[in-house]
């Protein structure tokens, strides 16, 4: 199964290196020099690691046939997957590949239904559920441990503790 392990930001110099936005607790397995990763979309790719470096907390990487600044820019925003195996997992129990979200139902704490997680974001801050309602809105949850207290893979469910205001329809005075 491919997940993301990263997204290409800006061009860092002048010979081909990237800062990339790591999405993945094992970059120095997952960016390892050689490793080939797919890209999304995948005419970008796929890419082979030739060297990678960390420079004021950011990671930056060469890839291999990537050797100027014009190239590296015309990377910006290609999103970077690894295949990982069906049974692999992390190693801290309150981290998940998206593909173990998606698909799970959500419920309030009270064991009301809320919907199904169809997407997990990944935007600048806080990761993001996307929980699709049964009326078909969609519901974007912050995925912090206050308002998702627990996670049962294996019962298929997500348990949330909204605050008020977070699923109400915005119609409602």
């Amino acid at each position: 199964m491919l997940v993301t392990v990263g997204r290409i930001g800006r061009a860092h110099g002048i010979r081909g290196e990237v800062s990339v936005e790591v999405r993945t607790d094992s970059p120095e397995l997952r960016f390892a020099d050689g490793a080939r990763l797919t890209t999304e979309p995948a005419g970008a790719g796929p890419l082979v690691v030739g060297h990678t470096r960390w420079h004021s907390g950011r990671l930056l990487v060469r890839f291999d046939g990537v050797s100027d600044r014009a190239v590296a820019e015309g990377l910006r925003g290609v999103r970077l997957l690894a295949d990982v195996g069906e049974g692999e997992r992390l190693d801290d129990p309150d981290e998940f590949f998206d593909h173990q979200l998606v698909g799970l139902r959500a419920v309030t704490t009270t064991g009301d239904a809320v919907g199904d997680i169809t997407d997990v974001l990944h935007p600048p801050g806080q990761d993001l559920l996307v929980v699709r309602r049964p009326d078909n809105r969609e519901a974007l949850v912050p995925f912090v441990a206050d308002i998702v207290p627990e996670v049962d893979i294996a019962a298929g469910r997500v348990v949330l503790d909204p605050p008020v205001g977070l699923l109400e329809d915005e119609a409602t005075p």
